[in-house]
């Protein structure tokens, strides 16, 4: 709460996802029909934000495109903190062969930059809204692995941990009720940024054609439809970059205010 910039991005984050969740209801229009009366019409009173070159609500479009892009975000982060915490908690307790294995295979994937690497395993599963989210995912496991095994390395030799060695705790019980909830602070933090990264990364893809496909709206292909009508309507393309912009500058904001809450060395 002392925070203004989490407060700031919590309150339009909220109002995002709210608006999106609500979207039948306050959706002016049906965001697939279309209306060849009124292509590329201009923002108006009837259409706040115009119409694309089918004559589809574009405000509409936008408000429904959250319900698609905001879970791409939420189940690609979900998917990393899975596998990549699991790694590495294994392999920052254990050490060993799994630690050198784990950890070259992390070294392997971070040697292609996320896009690249969610290019990569689109073009092999195809595109579609569950292979996106699996892809995102996929490309953000190696951030959440190095992470986990860095703080775990540097939690394991505490004493409580040590105290519950002696008391003859195993090593699954050591990890899930010692190490895990003293390493989950920068994880929170990383899950939030790494939505906002999730959510510009399937926007990229959708952009290019190897995401959602048309006509279902997602702000990335809303984007992709509007290029090439940026001389003449930029409004086709406007509006869904802001709806970008304003959700990903709103969970870095939030994603901030958790770091300086969290950190102890952020405190003043």
């Amino acid at each position: 709460m002392r925070s203004r910039s989490a407060l700031v991005g919590g309150a339009i984050l909220l109002l995002i996802v709210v608006t999106s969740l609500i979207a039948p209801l306050i959706s002016p229009y049906d965001p697939i029909k279309s209306n060849q009366r009124l292509p590329l019409a201009a923002p108006s009173f009837d259409h706040l934000m115009g119409t694309d070159r089918f004559g589809r609500d574009i405000l509409s479009r936008v408000i429904w495109a959250g319900q698609t892009s905001l879970p791409i975000g939420l189940v690609s982060v979900a998917i990393g903190l899975l596998f990549g915490v699991s790694i590495g908690l294994l392999a920052g307790f254990y050490g060993g062969w799994f630690d050198a294995l784990s950890m070259r295979m992390v070294d392997l994937l971070l040697a292609f930059p996320g896009i690249l690497l969610a290019l990569a395993i689109i073009a092999i599963l195809g595109g579609s809204l569950t292979n996106l989210m699996i892809a995102v995912g996929i490309s953000s496991i190696p951030d959440y692995v190095r992470i986990t095994r860095g703080a775990v390395l540097s939690v394991k030799e505490r004493e409580f941990v040590l105290a519950a060695r002696v008391v003859g705790a195993r090593g699954p019980a050591i990890m899930l009720r010692h190490i895990l909830p003293n390493v989950s602070a920068p994880l929170i933090v990383l899950a939030t940024l790494g939505t906002a990264a999730a959510i510009i990364t399937a926007s990229a893809l959708s952009f290019l054609g190897l995401g959602v496909k048309p006509p279902t709206p997602e702000w990335g292909n809303m984007l992709a439809e509007g290029r090439e009508f940026l001389q003449h309507a930029p409004w086709v393309a406007f509006f869904p970059g802001v709806a970008i912009m304003a959700t990903v500058l709103s969970i870095n904001l939030l994603g901030d205010g958790l770091r300086d809450t969290l950190d102890p060395r952020m405190r003043v």
